[in-house]
């Protein structure tokens, strides 16, 4: 033990004297229960340690050409930031950007995608990026001609907009909006959002031409809107969705209320990280809080029930670095089958680039 080497090592050192043995004396008898203690605390260090995900995991992603400007390709702009106030939650409001391609025509109706914690999937430089990946697959048909829509989480008036480095968690309506598994995130979508966008601009009714997704927290409230309201929405992607008891909110049952319910008509695509968080439940169920168990445990039970659904599991931590160096991807596989194409070899419009529209 080294508490009790060192306790040897001491009386060795001062017993040629014994006016300094009875000074110390106290101080040895302590001594025992004050390197245990340190020894303990190095122990539990090591057990953190050990239990930690690996902070360098997310070094491995990057983003691709199709997440970068590129040279020729028409770039859309951004409209806002424009804010609503809510009804749903009394006394708050949220921000909104919308972005609007440049192949757009207000003449047709137009797909659309939205994205929770508009701020982070937006960002540039970003780890998604989201606005560069939609005008590059646009040019290229890879996917329709589509609205972007990047919203915040809910806050007061006196509260900060939330920021890339704070998602606002601790000082925003979000944990009460986007973990929550009713139906309030759902209808400030449907009911306040999708209202305000029709007054500016041509969107589709068709709900198969809608989707939604984000990260976290804003992962599993995407899966909640479409969940709630498939005859609105239908595809979702989710990048290390806390489907995860926090708040004891209750998302680790999600994939049990999928297993008893009626399979509903949308697509999903799931990604998280060996190295999300690991952390151990405080409830009956051990796994309550261990981010990439419940994630699995979702893919599993949406499989079951014969979803429409995709997934990959990476080495990464809690954050977007794998779900933005593959959002390409899987945008293409959200919106595979969301253009008429044309196989006539003289059709030259099938086969060139997307071009912008004249307005």
């Amino acid at each position: 033990m080294l508490w009790l080497e060192a306790f040897h090592a001491t009386i060795q050192a001062v017993q040629m004297n014994p006016t300094t043995f009875r000074i110390l004396k106290w101080q040895l008898l302590l001594l025992p229960l004050l390197l245990l203690s340190l020894e303990t605390l190095a122990q539990d260090s090591d057990t953190r340690r050990r239990r930690a995900p690996k902070r360098s995991m997310d070094a491995h992603y990057k983003l691709g050409p199709d997440s970068m400007i590129q040279a020729g390709v028409p770039q859309g702009a951004f409209v806002g930031p424009t804010i609503i106030r809510s009804e749903v939650f009394p006394g708050t409001q949220h921000t909104y950007w919308v972005y609007v391609p440049a192949q757009y025509d207000p003449q047709h109706p137009s797909a659309l995608m939205v994205f929770n914690d508009g701020q982070a999937l937006k960002a540039e430089p970003g780890d998604v990026q989201a606005h560069r990946v939609i005008d590059n697959l646009i040019y290229r048909r890879e996917i329709p001609v589509m609205l972007a829509v990047f919203i915040n989480p809910g806050r007061r008036p006196d509260q900060p907009e939330p920021t890339p480095r704070s998602w606002g968690d601790r000082n925003t309506n979000r944990p009460e909006e986007y973990n929550a598994l009713n139906d309030k995130y759902p209808r400030v979508i449907v009911d306040e959002l999708l209202p305000a966008l029709r007054e500016d601009y041509n969107i589709t009714n068709d709900p198969n031409l809608r989707g939604i997704g984000g990260s976290s927290s804003g992962g599993i409230a995407a899966f909640t809107v479409a969940w709630h309201r498939p005859d609105q929405f239908r595809k979702v992607f989710s990048f290390v969705g806390s489907f995860v008891n926090l708040g004891n909110r209750g998302g680790h049952t999600y994939p049990d209320i999928v297993r008893r319910s009626e399979r509903k008509p949308i697509r999903v695509f799931l990604q998280d990280g060996r190295n999300d968080n690991r952390l151990e439940g405080s409830g009956d169920d051990p796994n309550e809080r261990d981010w990439f168990y419940q994630n699995v445990r979702m893919v599993d039970a949406l499989t079951e029930k014969g979803y429409d659904v995709n997934y990959t599991w990476g080495i990464g931590n809690h954050g977007q670095k794998q779900g933005g160096a593959i959002f390409p991807s899987i945008m293409r596989w959200l919106w595979r089958d969301a253009q008429t194409v044309s196989t006539d070899r003289a059709n030259e419009l099938e086969r060139a680039f997307r071009q912008p529209s004249e307005r």
